[in-house]
């Protein structure tokens, strides 16, 4: 949301900016949109911090400005899903002002209080307790200390969360992509979590076991609507721990970060995780490679290079799952990285930079471990086109423009009929047109000098796709064979699209 299409100059993206950048969207082939959170926040942590689950941040715009974006895009067959953060507050929220001025204020039980804390962590690194000295009690933040965990055993936050599902379904909106779900504390505090090589083991704060009964609930509010969606974040990136919350009952899909947060390059993994996935999974996974959470995929995995940017981008549309762009990778947009300390906005970097000065080592040793943890790396402003601030804004941005962005941008890309542009709108619509590629299920899936070859089939159609990140071959085609994209001259990072 911030970094998309600033309407008003005040450097934020906002409903206004991405209306406007609708026949962009529906031009390059887009079905749906997840929107990052856009509720009323004191954004600490860009709005995954919410203040108020029924108000529009001022930032974003007004309800009317909403309701006409969803307007647009449903006018356009765009579907919207929205961000909702259901595992913890702002500290700025109502409910947590009134639960810290007593211990029995009728809002106390909607977060988690306790006289001695134990040793749970945040996930930005330190203690996840923080003393209020109102009632000399502590309060548990699996994230910032001004993102307060709610209390999922009480009934009433549960009774909360429906009415806020059914608000905004009653708003129009398509559905939902919940934030870390399975961080969840719907048990309570257990034990102390167990230390192993000097780190935490999250065996405790993490994957409750009431965490599924949560997930039913919000299921089936959800459904009560014809029609919706909703995919779950679960932090892990181990398959066995995902799967278990992908059913019917449960999220229709969950972001498969064992495939899409691979660290580095590695043809051998991604075709490992594409079979484990197809033999774990009941029903299709989510297929993508960069979030607004991790390093840009063109730097993370296509070592800079568009030709290799594109091949990857051939797996997310053509393989069995859901495909899911983060925004600016159809432009091959790359990384930021922080100059100074002043110039980290994600509250991740700050942390970790300040904990680095604790530990005493320098500011210039302390902003390398900034930018580790460093999450704005992927947030930079997309790149519309030559003029300052790439189009985005033109007065200011909340965060740096890459400094790419005037030979990198949709203005020279769209004239350049061979930019990775083109390569993406020329997958999405033959993702679109071919049903054996949105619903097909594998007839052969196999790795072989660094190819990775699969076969779909459905309604009686076949497709096979082979991606090379080997050498240059060239490939014999079955008789009757029909080329879909690409070329039997099958060069390194490229591929070929055939119906069988």
């Amino acid at each position: 949301m911030p970094s998309y299409a600033d309407s008003n100059d005040d450097g934020y993206g906002d409903f206004k900016g991405i209306t406007s950048k609708l026949d962009y969207l529906q031009d390059l082939g887009i079905k749906g949109i997840w929107l990052t959170p856009f509720l009323k926040s004191p954004k600490v942590d860009n709005g995954y911090d919410v203040a108020d689950y029924y108000e529009i941040d001022p930032t974003y715009g007004s309800k009317q400005d909403f309701d006409n974006f969803l307007k647009e895009a449903h006018k356009r067959d765009i579907k919207v899903i929205m961000d909702l953060v259901l595992n913890h507050t702002s500290t700025d929220s109502k409910w947590f002002q009134e639960a810290k001025k007593s211990k029995d204020n009728p809002y106390r039980d909607y977060y988690i209080w306790k006289d001695k804390p134990n040793n749970w962590e945040s996930f930005f690194g330190g203690t996840a307790w923080e003393l209020d000295t109102t009632t000399n009690q502590y309060y548990y933040h699996k994230f910032d200390i001004r993102m307060a965990d709610l209390n999922w055993s009480n009934p009433k936050v549960v009774d909360e969360v429906q009415k806020i599902l059914q608000f905004w379904l009653d708003a129009g909106v398509d559905g939902f992509r919940l934030d870390v779900i399975n961080f969840l504390t719907t048990d309570g505090i257990l034990a102390d979590n167990p230390m192993k090589d000097g780190n935490q083991q999250h065996l405790y704060d993490i994957d409750q076991s009431g965490v599924k009964e949560a997930m039913k609930m919000i299921k089936s509010t959800v459904n009560a609507y014809p029609n919706r969606f909703i995919v779950g974040e679960i932090g892990s990136d181990k398959i066995e721990v995902l799967k278990q919350y992908q059913s019917e009952e449960l999220l229709d899909v969950v972001f498969n970060f064992n495939f899409g947060s691979i660290p580095t390059f590695s043809a051998q993994r991604i075709f490992n995780e594409l079979q484990s996935m197809e033999k774990e999974m009941s029903n299709y996974p989510t297929l993508f490679f960069g979030s607004h959470d991790m390093p840009r995929m063109m730097d993370r995995l296509a070592d800079g290079n568009t030709e290799k940017a594109s091949a990857l981008a051939t797996l997310i549309f053509t393989a069995k799952g859901v495909p899911f762009v983060y925004y600016g990778e159809e432009i091959g947009m790359h990384n930021i990285i922080a100059d100074s300390f002043e110039e980290i906005a994600d509250i991740q970097g700050k942390t970790h930079y300040q904990l680095a000065l604790q530990k005493g080592k320098t500011p210039e040793e302390a902003l390398l471990e900034g930018n580790k943890s460093n999450r704005d790396k992927s947030r930079s402003p997309m790149q519309w086109n030559t003029s300052k601030l790439a189009g985005f804004s033109t007065e200011k941005s909340w965060i740096k423009v890459s400094p790419d962005y005037k030979e990198n941008n949709v203005e020279v890309l769209k004239k350049n009929k061979n930019s990775i542009f083109y390569k993406y709108k020329e997958l999405i619509a033959l993702r679109n047109r071919e049903k054996v590629l949105q619903y097909g299920k594998y007839d052969r899936l196999e790795y072989k000098d660094n190819h990775i070859l699969y076969t779909r089939s459905f309604e009686g159609e076949s497709i096979t796709v082979i991606v090379n990140f080997g050498k240059s071959t060239q490939i014999k085609l079955p008789k009757g064979a029909k080329i879909l994209l690409g070329e039997t001259n099958l060069r390194t990072n490229g591929s070929i699209i055939y119906n069988n």
